[in-house]
């Protein structure tokens, strides 16, 4: 499969050089380093920022400096025109506050006020920002502690990081709009989360809602409605390189071995036709299938499985885990979204972490509270370091990403996930070779098929995500910073025998700041809202802040400094000493971004 199945359309960040208006001197005085301003920006993004198909970013500056309103008028239709899914303002200068500003509602706004002494760009700034919170528009505001000369063209630190935190959770905003979630099946076993809020998918990200029913995989399947020359090339790489482990069902329920091969094409064909039916594949057409070659538009999905479909067929462990991941048979790639039990809620947790890191993502139960006395009593193990309070066991029942092994290795030796574009033949193997993929529970899963086991490494700075809706409120953010940590080989297998040890194993230590919910690990996990979690390399805490401020999201749940939250100007008209509380009234009162 080729990237043009992706869907993707490169929304693009605009950049709004604004100027002083007055002619006869001033406004010619300023435009040289106005517009240097607008290009060093543009520089500074396409350098450091990608698509999620590893393309780099595209900007587009206005064709002149804004001084007026017809100017400003000027640059929103050519924005409109260029696909321009988030604004950056930047000005040395004053200039007319609400005759320059962008008023669109339904992107991301900032402005970048230089600190100078020379032309009073900071002033320009409190104004337009003030004119942004009274027309109910919000915006960042981005504006260096130090000044600076006014022939001084540098970003400093402070600015740069902003700059590029605003336009991280910005384009992820963009690259929502307009694409579709798709269930495949219903709800789980009556969990919460897989039930669709349309209202959440719509109003709050922008996105549509698709449906279809688990039975469309066994008719592409037993009408051939999938790539059977690219078939033969993914059953010849899984079978050369994911390896069958042990069978660990008790010996009255454990499946032949000619059934084990039978399962193998069947979970196979699931991996190719779960990825057609979110993106389409050209390929069907070609067979005559025109329909289901195009796909269902979605940059994330969900398999429902229990019980309907595993009681009777082979699981989809094997088509999560591999979608999920950021190669296949065609080497690397970006990976595709797809939920276990349908959880749509945690789906879109995915999804947003991966936006904001291009990033495969885990998809976790978050299953149990370890504390160092159960795990002495239980394995005679006494925990230290990190793991010195206990941890919370992230064991998914039966898939989530290779990349979870964290067996990539980054510039240091230091295990992690990568982009794909980053990943090597050696990141691929090591990751394959970190798990055994074994018969599955057919406890659980009566059908059979195979479940995906590895052990995460330790040591890794992760974030944990859910979006939960409430009752009355809508939804809202939870997140946890943390690290993972590795056990002895025979505590971790008795842990694992207690629940399931052919599932994925990542146990997790979220940092404790000693407030709210973060008092202890166990706290962290009482306060969790669900049974699921959404786990992403790296601390990107703040980053998640950032995004929800922009989709009206308010977070219930997070241990991020103060001083590495970001979010709009008039978020702190709502109120500057508890920033929990203001953010939930910025977010009632806003509203939804798309409602």
């Amino acid at each position: 499969m080729t990237d043009y199945q992706r869907v993707t359309d490169h929304p693009r960040i605009g950049i709004r050089p604004i100027i002083d208006g007055r002619r006869l001197g001033v406004r010619e005085s300023l435009e040289e380093q106005t517009m240097r301003m607008a290009e060093s920006v543009a520089k500074l993004y396409t350098e450091n920022l990608r698509y999620p198909d590893g393309a780099p970013v595209e900007v587009v500056i206005a064709d002149s400096t804004i001084g007026r309103l017809p100017e400003a008028q000027a640059c929103a239709r050519k924005f409109r025109e260029q696909n321009v899914g988030l604004v950056l303002s930047v000005t040395p200068c004053w200039a007319y506050g609400t005759e320059t500003i962008d008023i669109d509602r339904t992107i991301p706004q900032a402005i970048w006020g230089f600190n100078g002494t020379e032309r009073p760009g900071a002033v320009y700034l409190a104004a337009a920002l003030a004119g942004h919170t009274q027309l109910g528009i919000p915006a960042f505001g981005i504006y260096g502690e130090q000044v600076q000369d006014s022939d001084d063209a540098s970003i400093p630190d402070d600015v740069r990081g902003r700059l590029l935190e605003y336009a991280t959770a910005g384009l992820a905003v963009a690259q929502l709009k307009g694409k579709s979630y798709l269930s495949i099946g219903g709800v789980s076993m009556g969990i919460a989360g897989c039930v669709v809020k349309e209202e959440f998918w719509q109003y709050y990200l922008g996105m549509r809602n698709e449906y279809i029913d688990e039975v469309e995989l066994e008719r592409r399947i037993k009408l051939g409605i999938y790539d059977e020359e690219e078939y033969e090339k993914a059953y010849a790489w899984v079978r050369e390189n994911l390896q069958q482990g042990e069978d660990f069902n008790p010996e009255e329920f454990q499946r032949s071995g000619e059934e084990h091969e039978d399962w193998w094409p069947y979970v196979t064909k699931l991996v190719l036709i779960g990825r057609d039916l979110m993106v389409g594949n050209p390929k069907l057409a070609e067979k005559g299938f025109e329909e289901e070659a195009v796909g269902h538009g979605a940059l994330a999905s969900g398999f429902q499985g229990q019980r309907q479909w595993t009681d009777y067929l082979p699981n989809g462990d094997l088509m999560e885990t591999i979608l999920n991941t950021s190669f296949d048979w065609n080497g690397p790639r970006a990976p595709y979204i797809q939920a276990t039990e349908n959880d749509n809620l945690n789906a879109a947790s995915m999804l947003l972490n991966h936006l904001l890191t291009n990033q495969a993502q885990i998809f976790s139960d978050v299953r149990t509270f370890w504390s160092a006395e159960a795990v002495e009593r239980v394995t005679g193990y006494k925990l230290e370091g990190r793991g010195e309070g206990g941890f919370i066991d992230l064991r998914n029942s039966g898939a989530t990403t290779l990349d979870g092994t964290f067996a990539a290795k980054d510039a240091d030796g230091k295990p992690c996930i990568k982009p794909w574009w980053e990943l090597t033949e050696e990141d691929q193997k090591a990751m394959v070779e970190a798990t055994t993929f074994h018969p599955a529970n057919t406890g659980y899963f009566r059908g059979g098929g195979f479940s995906t086991h590895f052990r995460s490494e330790g040591d890794v700075p992760v974030t944990m995500t859910r979006i939960n809706w409430v009752d009355g409120l809508g939804p809202v953010m939870q997140l946890a910073e943390g690290y993972t940590i590795e056990l002895p080989d025979e505590v971790a297998k008795t842990i694992e025998l207690r629940t399931d040890p052919g599932w994925p194993s990542t146990w997790f230590v979220p940092t404790l700041t000693g407030k709210g919910a973060f008092t202890s690990v166990y706290e962290v996990m009482n306060s969790w809202g669900a049974n699921h979690g959404a786990i992403s390399y790296g601390h990107i805490g703040h980053l998640v802040i950032t995004l929800a401020s922009m989709l009206r999201i308010p977070v219930n749940m997070h241990n991020v400094a103060e001083d590495r939250i970001f979010r709009p100007k008039n978020w702190k008209a709502f109120g500057t000493m508890d920033l929990e509380s203001a953010d939930y009234r910025a977010c009632a009162t806003l509203g939804p971004l798309y409602h």
